[in-house]
């Protein structure tokens, strides 16, 4: 009779912890930064990939968001892209988190068959998962865009281009990573560094926790972006 009820002590406990792990994991994955209605329009009330056309374009760049940042908050980025001649496919990522869908770009190029030159990127998280994603895949692309990010993948002996920008206000970003991780890239990348830019204004989705206070506005960190961007692309076509 004792080993019994020590028996359902232990598995109340069991399940007691299990509750408490499952709503800590629930509350964790559905507490995330929302796009600014304002700012991206009518993408706030899209679901799925969404593809910013170019006429006539034969550049396509593949897009991963940040982490926890509704992937729509990224629109007035791609919008901008789209705008001087860019194809850009905005990837929604599972619970706005690119780490559960690295290969989320596979099979996007085949629906685009006019693109000549691919292009991957991504912001924060979004961007070390998309530099995972090339460590398999470089040779279906000629280039990465880290915006505050890394990559943990070694991609040094690649011939990819690499274009790393990040903001001088970003205080989301680890520089220690970031500079630990530099060998990764190829020795030819470039760095741009935006004044007065910080985390969040890549994307449209307010203030992030823990960030530095931006010295310029979003629009201005997003065209600066936009300028970089397209230097490298290019510079290498």
């Amino acid at each position: 009779m004792l080993s019994a009820q020590i028996g359902a002590q232990h598995l109340l406990s069991v399940l007691s912890v299990l509750i408490i792990i499952t709503s800590a994991c629930v509350i964790y994955l559905f507490d995330y930064y929302h796009a600014d209605p304002d700012a991206v329009g009518a993408y706030a009330e899209l679901d799925g990939n969404i593809v910013f056309e170019a006429e006539n374009s034969e550049v396509g760049f593949i897009f991963y968001p940040g982490g926890k940042v509704e992937y729509t908050a990224y629109a007035p980025l791609m919008s901008a892209l789209a705008e001087r001649g860019i194809t850009c496919v905005l990837v929604e990522m599972p619970f706005n988190l690119a780490v559960f869908d690295i290969d989320a770009a596979e099979g996007i190029q085949a629906d685009y068959p006019h693109i000549k030159d691919w292009y991957i990127g991504g912001h924060s998280l979004g961007g070390s998962m998309a530099a995972s994603y090339l460590a398999d895949n470089a040779e279906d692309y000629r280039g990465l865009v880290l915006l505050g990010s890394y990559s943990t993948a070694d991609l040094n002996e690649t011939v990819l281009k690499v274009l790393s920008v990040y903001g001088s206000e970003d205080k989301v970003l680890n520089l220690d990573k970031y500079n630990q991780y530099k060998p990764n890239l190829p020795d030819d990348f470039t760095e741009l560094v935006i004044e007065g830019g910080c985390h969040a204004y890549f994307g449209a989705y307010g203030e992030q926790k823990g960030d530095g206070k931006a010295a310029i506005t979003r629009e201005e960190q997003t065209e600066q972006t936009v300028s970089a961007i397209l230097d490298m692309i290019n510079d290498e076509n």
